[in-house]
């Protein structure tokens, strides 16, 4: 029998739609100048903080967004997977997440809504 306090695949946070500046892009002028891209994130902390409401058993969303905004801003990727992988693996390093998904969507083509790319990476060990 699974207790109320005990965390589950299940667990996560979901950050939709957070819109970031990003220099982003194959060409060097594309990357000159900031352009919007929007970055979904699902994570998995290690604590469960729904029993006992409780924001030190959890991540804390807000310091999330902030990470990713600094984060990204320092960034000068050439491809969306890139960026990606380096939000997961840098959000995996400064947070208690166990498990994050990210996606990266960039608004380049007139005849597309976006171009996205997603990736998934997990913590392969306690620190």
């Amino acid at each position: 029998m699974l207790m109320s306090d005990e965390i589950t695949d299940g667990d996560q946070i979901h950050i939709a739609g957070l819109e970031v500046s990003a220099n982003l892009g194959v060409s060097e002028e594309e990357r000159q100048s900031a352009q919007r891209v929007v970055i979904n994130l699902t994570f998995w902390p290690y604590q469960a903080a729904a029993p006992r409401d409780d924001i030190n058993r959890t991540v804390d969303y807000a310091a999330v967004c902030g990470e990713v905004r600094t984060f990204v801003r320092r960034q000068k990727d050439r491809l969306i997977e890139t960026l990606a992988d380096r939000v997961a693996l840098h959000l995996l390093q400064v947070f208690e997440i166990r498990r994050i998904r990210v996606e990266v969507r960039k608004f380049v083509l007139p005849a597309a809504g976006f171009v996205s790319a997603t990736v998934t990476r997990v913590r392969l060990g306690p620190d």
